[in-house]
């Protein structure tokens, strides 16, 4: 969340979509963290690496558009690629 907000993006869209979804990403882990059963958390925290997914998205299309702090896809992705693995773990332990 911290990262998409550094990223400035400036097109209204792109930044309501990213931090919508970095907000739904972090509220899907913790519901997932909630869950009894191995497949409803895998079902959640598998919506919430889709939103991380779209986040990313997100701010390399502002990045690339010019209409990010430069460079921002690039802090961005290294984070959003481990998260992305991390859920991608928690998904396959059913």
């Amino acid at each position: 969340m911290v990262a998409v907000r550094a990223a400035g993006i400036r097109d209204a869209t792109l930044r309501e979509h990213a931090l919508k979804s970095a907000k739904s990403a972090c509220l899907n882990i913790a519901e997932a963290a909630g869950r009894a059963s191995r497949a409803d958390k895998a079902r959640v925290f598998a919506i919430a690496r889709g939103e991380v997914g779209e986040l990313i998205g997100a701010v390399e299309i502002a990045d690339v558009a010019g209409d990010a702090v430069a460079g921002s896809f690039e802090r961005c992705a290294p984070i959003a690629s481990r998260l992305i693995a991390l859920l991608t773990g928690l998904v396959a332990r059913r």
